[in-house]
């Protein structure tokens, strides 16, 4: 068995990995198929691999440095056959007087001796040649080569280019360098251990940087892979220092340098030093590369720049499927669905009428997929999820992620949940937490946390994000003892230091539950400087249990931090008309006026045919307006039948849904559910998507619409969604 492993070892399964020159490096496999018994001879290249190799591991030093580079090869062939690797140098006519011993790689067998090295640990000097012993003091030892013969440099660096790629390896091979005098200066050797550094993942950046800053000059190549390295890591703001460096030294930037660059400048979404880049681009003549173009677009796409980055889109002669990625992404990112669609029918239009061969991929659909989530499009996001099958790609952790964030956003629980199980072993922390997240919006809080608690017993940790799921559903359920034992356990269990946004689900969870007061002493008591997304859901909470004093005071703290939002005058008028405050209901909306706060209007979009269609309050600009009106008509006999009486109070106190107060009955998602009655078939359920926060009186509505069509509405609003069957709301009333 030692001699056939030996002869595995000396043979062309694992020559590639000492070659004396890079141009000869072979693949392992030139032989794999021979020794696994698909081939019935080797072939010229296998044979060629053994002559190399039994020429240039003369010394020890060489055969126990390809022993264990060898070892790793020989771990990686399953099926191999030690009677044809016995035969393999007869085969190739190449007799082999020595073999090693993969089991102890500090141990060479020659002409039947061993010779072991019996201080492993000790690193010892090469012996010096016979012709230099003579005129050489024993006792020193040669001086450094400042320019080593290229055979050992090359040996090196095909070393670097065909051993497995490991770290141990990898500190093996520069240790080699170092014993055989090949300076770690040497730009070529260099350049070559850099990259391969870069390329582990996760990669050693210290020991790659340490190895990079003992360069005098080098390349350009060199520069580029520092600069990916970082941009592909955590932390890429030390690619900038790159390239300055690289500027310093005079390097010409090339093809590459930008788009890595301009990467690392997105994750860290530094707008000043990317326009810095782009003019630079400019100057020398790079920005007209269709690879710099894309990563542009990118950039500005994640630094919320999305104009900027449909400019640069729009000036591109070339587009490929990277361009249309990168702008599709860059405004699905950005919050602009209705973009996201327009940009892919143009793409496929391009592509259908012979003006490319772009076809969507995996990404561009996820885009896609996360356009329809926010939209509440669902049946044109089951259309892709069919595409997704027929092109085999659903079977990818992203894009089931994606369909379960669809489904969830769209509130079609089940439909989310069977993507789930579907993916089996390609779930991971991300999956659960959407599926965690999408139970809580659609106000199944039990079940959040019970897939939490099985995702535990599973002994996947948790994120940051599946926390504030749990959070909030325990908000959006009244589980208040509940979501502070889960506040706890995030830093005793999981090591998790609470964000700005756990303490905004907690002063949530005890503002819903009329708990305000605590919530207010909650905010004063936290380690972290609160923002104003927390004074807001205290203002929230204090419109919604009429506490005037503590609303004003965080008013007055919203003022300071941001102000001009008109979502905190509502608020506030809100609360002011709560407690029969008109005249400060009045003095505010001047105040808004005079000082050019405008609301954010209310809409409500529904999807019909593969269409969504937008509704404002009032709203008269559809074709079919009249037929719509008529059907309000009827709506409104039929909800008196039903005993409904307007809440009026409540209109007027709610400013924030619409803009005339007594239109009760032409707000926008009555006017969508009228225009879904008209045009889909009766039982069919009809989906809302508002952009504010459903008012009381239009919550009450859509419940007796709900038992009198015998239909089921879901209607998402700005915080969670609301299921309406036979009279009846998932969310309790609790909202």
């Amino acid at each position: 068995m030692r001699r056939a492993l030996a002869t595995l070892v000396m043979a062309a399964a694992v020559a590639a990995y000492v070659m004396a020159e890079p141009a000869q490096a072979l693949s392992c496999g030139d032989c794999v198929k021979y020794l696994t018994g698909q081939q019935a001879r080797p072939t010229g290249p296998c044979c060629g691999g053994v002559r190399r190799l039994k020429a240039m591991a003369a010394t020890t030093a060489d055969r126990r440095l390809a022993c264990n580079c060898m070892r790793s090869a020989a771990s990686r062939m399953k099926s191999l056959r030690y009677d044809l690797v016995n035969a393999l140098p007869r085969q190739c006519a190449v007799p082999l007087n020595f073999f090693i011993d993969l089991n102890k790689c500090n141990q060479v067998v020659q002409g039947g001796e061993v010779q072991e090295d019996r201080q492993s640990n000790v690193q010892q000097r090469p012996r010096p040649r016979s012709s230099e012993a003579a005129s050489s003091p024993s006792s020193s030892s040669p001086p450094p080569t400042p320019n080593p013969k290229p055979p050992t440099l090359h040996r090196c660096v095909a070393l670097l280019q065909t051993c497995p790629k490991t770290l141990a390896a990898l500190k093996q091979i520069h240790a080699h360098a170092i014993r055989t005098r090949v300076p770690l200066a040497h730009p070529l050797l260099a350049k070559h251990l850099v990259f391969a550094l870069a390329a582990l993942s996760p990669s050693p950046l210290p020991y790659a940087h340490r190895v990079f800053s003992l360069v005098p000059n080098p390349t350009v190549f060199t520069f580029n892979t520092m600069i990916r390295a970082y941009a592909e890591s955590p932390i890429p703001g030390p690619a900038l220092l790159v390239h300055r460096r690289m500027r310093a030294a005079g390097a010409p930037p090339d093809s590459h340098t930008y788009p890595f660059l301009l990467k690392a400048l997105a994750k860290l979404m530094a707008l000043r030093d990317g326009e810095k880049i782009h003019a630079q681009s400019l100057k020398n003549g790079l920005e007209t590369l269709v690879f710099v173009q894309n990563s542009l677009v990118h950039f500005y796409g994640a630094c919320g720049l999305f104009e900027s980055a449909y400019k640069v889109f729009e000036r591109m002669p070339e587009r490929n499927l990277v361009t249309w990625n990168s702008i599709i992404n860059g405004f699905a990112l950005n919050g602009r669905p209705n973009e996201v669609l327009t940009l892919f029918r143009e793409m496929t239009a391009e592509n259908g009428g012979g003006g490319g061969d772009v076809e969507p991929d995996g990404f561009t659909l996820v885009s896609l997929l996360c356009a329809c989530a926010e939209l509440g499009a669902l049946a044109l996001g089951r259309r892709v999820h069919l595409y997704l099958i027929k092109v085999g790609l659903y079977r990818n952790s992203h894009v089931g992620n994606a369909l379960i964030d669809l489904y969830a956003k769209c509130g079609s629980v089940e439909d989310a949940h069977k993507v789930f199980d579907e993916m089996g072993v390609a779930k991971t922390v991300v999956s659960w937490t959407s599926l965690i997240v999408g139970l809580a919006l659609n106000g199944l809080g039990e079940e959040a946390l019970e897939l939490f608690r099985v995702m535990e017993r599973e002994r996947l940790v948790p994120t940051e994000i599946t926390l504030v799921g749990v959070l909030y559903a325990c908000s959006h359920c009244g589980l208040v003892d509940d979501g502070f034992r889960y506040f706890d356990r995030m830093r005793e269990e999981y090591g998790i230091v609470p964000k700005i946004e756990h303490y905004g689900c907690m002063v949530d969870l005890l503002g819903r539950a009329g708990r305000v007061e605590e919530a207010h002493d909650y905010i004063a008591n936290m380690p972290s400087e609160p923002n104003a997304v927390v004074w807001r859901t205290l203002l929230g909470a204090c419109a919604m249990h009429k506490k005037l004093d503590l609303g004003e005071a965080a008013w007055a703290r919203l003022v300071e931090l941001d102000p001009g939002h008109s979502g905190d005058y509502v608020l506030l008028s809100n609360l002011y008309a709560a407690v029969g405050r008109w005249a400060d209901v009045h003095r505010l909306r001047r105040s808004m006026l005079k000082g050019g706060v405008r609301k954010t209007p209310g809409h409500s979009l529904v999807e019909l045919g593969n269409y969504v269609y937008e509704f404002v309050m009032g709203d008269r600009s559809h074709p079919e307006s009249e037929k719509i009106y008529e059907k309000l008509e009827e709506i409104a006999k039929r909800l008196r039948l039903e005993g409904y009486a307007p809440r009026t109070t409540n209109v007027l106190a709610d400013i924030e849904e619409e803009e005339k107060e007594t239109a009760l009955n032409y707000h926008s998602e009555r006017l969508a559910i009228a225009f879904a009655l008209l045009k889909s078939a009766p039982g069919t359920p009809i989906r809302i998507v508002k952009n504010l926060r459903v008012c009381a009186d239009c919550h009450l509505v859509t419940k007796l619409i709900s038992k009198i069509y015998e239909r089921e509405i879901v209607v998402r609003d700005r915080s969670r969604f609301h299921h309406f069957r036979g009279g009846a709301c998932s969310c309790k009333d609790y909202w």
